[in-house]
Formats: structure tokens, sequence, C-alpha cells
């Protein structure tokens, strides 16, 4: 495990946490998962943030048991993005919750459920605990050669340009303390896809937060298709300079 230098704050004493489930056309995946997610920790909930997906996926969650309890739902009028998504889910949940803690998640089974496990451990004693597929060499499964390269080097330029000493900058399994969520300028925060990533890092490491990287196995999606895009790709490489050109307090 990998940690930034920084001063640890106090014991968290975790009584609830929400995984936010950013959702485009994920039916075949989201009925499955969030039973998953569930049974890993009675304190776990789910919010689903759902871009009108034409498949169906939102009434899927309105189904499963549990809906409406530890089963919520954000439905946005279209698809605006994963970071728009998170964003929302965020502001959302400091405004209408009182979760003490905040994961990332993938829909997709990239993300596996167990993992949870530890990051709810860690972040009684971090403000960020990060999933990183690069921390002990490369944990990555069922990625081709050219998607695996352009993460690593992804990964690799944006450390060099912002400063930021993690491993694994770009990845979407995280947990956010309610605390953190909180200190951010999230109305600023407008990026996509590894661009969101990154910025949401930056603006914790620029704090001097207690950042805690944990090793986890990263699985490709098996069923469904990846958002991923030139657009989100070209957005992260430009990201990462003005990050380091407006330096962030």
């Amino acid at each position: 495990m990998h940690e930034r230098n920084t001063e640890t704050p106090g014991p968290l004493n975790l009584k609830k946490a929400v995984v936010v489930v950013p959702t485009y056309n994920e039916a075949d995946n989201v009925g499955r998962l969030i039973p998953l997610i569930l049974e890993r920790d009675e304190r776990l909930s789910v919010l689903v943030v759902d871009d009108n997906s034409p498949d169906g996926t939102a009434a899927i969650v309105k189904a499963l048991p549990g809906f409406g309890d530890r089963i919520l739902i954000l439905e946005r009028e279209k698809k605006q993005g994963l970071g728009a998504a998170y964003i929302a889910a965020f502001q959302w949940i400091l405004a209408n919750t009182d979760f003490e803690a905040v994961f990332e998640m993938d829909a997709d089974f990239s993300h596996d459920p167990e993992a949870l496990d530890v990051f709810l451990q860690e972040i009684e004693t971090h403000d960020l605990v990060l999933g990183s597929r690069y921390l002990h060499g490369i944990t990555v499964v069922n990625w081709p050669l050219k998607r695996l390269i352009l993460s690593v080097g992804a990964n690799r330029y944006a450390g060099f340009i912002t400063g930021m000493s993690l491993k694994d900058c770009t990845g979407g399994f995280k947990c956010f303390r309610r605390s953190t969520l909180e200190s951010l300028p999230l109305d600023k925060i407008g990026s996509d896809g590894y661009s969101f990533q990154i910025e949401m890092n930056y603006h914790c490491w620029r704090r001097k937060m207690a950042i805690k990287e944990i090793p986890i196995m990263f699985v490709d999606r098996a069923v469904g298709v990846s958002k991923m895009n030139k657009k989100i790709i070209i957005e992260a490489m430009w990201m990462v300079w003005a990050l380091r050109l407006r330096r962030i307090p």
C-alpha cells in the first residue's frame, strides 16, 4: 500500500457509506452488481446515477428488493458524462443525506465488490482511498495492449506534469470521506473521464490530505460497451497542464 506523507486524520468510526454507480445502458450488469455490493457490509448503500438509459437500467434498479432504503437512484434527463454524473451525486449526497463516506465504482464489474472491505477499513484513517492498478506491478486483466499502454502512459504523464506521486491517478474505484468532498470546489469541476479522476485527486493532493492507495485487480468489462473515446483522452492531456498552471490552492 502506498501513502502520501501527511497528517493522518482522526478515526472516522464509520456508520453509513454509499457507493455511487453511474450508469448508461448497464441493464445487463446493474441488477447483479448491486446485491453483491450490499452484501459486503450492512453499512453500505448504493446510489445509481442513470443518464436516461434507453435499455431500461433505471427500471431494473427500481425493481430490486431494498429500493428506496439501501438502494437509491438519481435520474438525469440525458447522457452528460461520467464527471457530471459523479458531481451531481456528490452534491445530492451532501445536501440530502448523512453518509459519512462516498465511493466511486463502475457498473461493469471491472471493480471487484470484495475490495470494498479494504476501502472501508482504510477510510477510517484517511481522507481519500484510491484503488490502484499499478501499485504492485500491473494488475489489469483482459485489456488490449494498446489500451494498457495508454493508461500507463497517461498516469506517468499526469504525475510528471502535476507533481502528484500517485501510482494510479486515473482510476475510478475510490472512497472519499464526507468531509473531503465538503472541502472541494465541486461546482467548479467540469471535466470528464480520465480528466475528472485526475482533477479530483489533484484537489485532494494539493490540500495535503491523507491519501492511501491500495492494490486492486481491474478486469475489463465482459458485457456492454466501453465509454472511453478520443475526446476523453484529449481532455485529460490538456487538463493536467491547466491544473499545473492554475496551481489550485
